[in-house]
């Protein structure tokens, strides 16, 4: 009841945070020239920075939920024992390739990886499939060739290197946790996670799952609402040139990279356009560190990960995707020479 509540008190913030996107938008048209006089320029920017993301993002999110949705009317825990491999180190592999093939952002795919844990997908397997899937799925892929001229070597070493990188990722995960890390347990519209659907009819199983996908929103959007501010903020308000401290040699270039990755949260279907814009101010090893490491974690969907998982989880997770990805890119750079 106490935890019915509170998501009660938390969709009603997530309404209120709609609202004033919706006043922000009309604010200008209700007040004339007399707002732009009283609020700074600056404001207008955080505004617009903010609406971009929200609108950016809101297509994928849907598409999330609703997969979330069938993944939790249709698909039972005896297909997740038949499909997933007992041995952990298969089972990660195939997060990874399923996540390879599967289109979804960084945030759209949060609600889907919440839903396959709770069915009982191994948690390492999980991880790879939150990692690959907003990385290196084929709009990704396509959308890095063309951003970088036609050439297939960027859009190549970004599959490659991100895959291994996932990999092992997923698999330093699996030696530090083995429960599955979810700060609530996800129950199902028609009883537990463990009760059997297949006396459900087809029908009330397709209500379940629109009524999942709803609930679905509302909890994963007041997050991305929540991020996507704090994304706009950082980018308003923060100056460029700080970052740009550490940008002297290559290590120092990936780290202003993978920071400005984390500080844009772009979505990944269109960030190859922005980092091919640096390739004329930095090594493209670090430019392909940005185009790894954005799409595993940044701002936004840190927030949304927070929201789902342990907070020692997530910041381990947060950790161990930032060494890892410098680690790979800074080695395949230096192959490279």
């Amino acid at each position: 009841m106490t935890f019915r509540l509170y998501n009660t008190v938390l969709d009603v913030t997530a309404v209120l945070a709609f609202v004033m996107v919706a006043y922000f938008v009309t604010y200008s048209q209700w007040l004339g020239k007399s707002a732009s006089m009283i609020l700074p320029g600056s404001f207008n920017q955080l505004n617009t920075i903010f609406l971009s993301l929200i609108i950016e993002a809101i297509p994928f999110v849907l598409i999330g939920v609703l997969i979330a949705g069938c993944i939790q009317m249709f698909i039972t825990e005896e297909h997740v024992k038949r499909w997933i491999p007992q041995n952990k180190y298969r089972a990660i592999l195939m997060g990874c390739l399923v996540g390879s093939v599967f289109p979804a952002c960084e945030c759209g795919i949060v609600p889907i990886v919440r839903r396959l844990v709770a069915k009982g997908v191994p948690l390492p397997a999980s991880i790879g499939f939150l990692l690959t899937g907003p990385l290196i799925n084929p709009i990704v892929i396509l959308s890095t060739y063309m951003a970088f001229g036609n050439d297939m070597r960027m859009a190549g070493l970004r599959m490659g290197v991100g895959f291994v990188a996932a990999l092992l990722i997923a698999l330093f995960i699996s030696t530090l946790f083995k429960s599955n890390q979810l700060k609530h347990s996800v129950s199902g519209l028609y009883g537990s996670e463990g009760s059997p659907q297949t006396e459900v009819s087809f029908m009330k199983k397709l209500k379940g799952m629109c009524v999942h996908s709803i609930d679905e929103f509302f909890d994963m959007g007041k997050y991305l609402i929540i991020g996507a501010f704090v994304a706009a903020f950082v980018q308003t308000y923060v100056q460029a040139q700080s970052l740009f401290l550490f940008g002297e040699g290559l290590m120092g270039a990936t780290v202003v990279m993978m920071g400005l990755a984390f500080v844009l949260s772009l979505c990944s279907e269109a960030d190859a356009f922005i980092g091919a814009s640096f390739s004329s101010l930095f090594p493209s090893g670090a430019v392909l560190a940005f185009l790894i490491y954005g799409p595993m974690i940044d701002l936004k969907n840190t927030i949304m990960l927070l929201s789902v998982f342990k907070s020692r989880f997530v910041f381990t997770l947060f950790l161990s995707i930032t060494v890892i990805v410098f680690v790979c890119t800074i080695t395949i750079s230096m192959v490279g020479r």
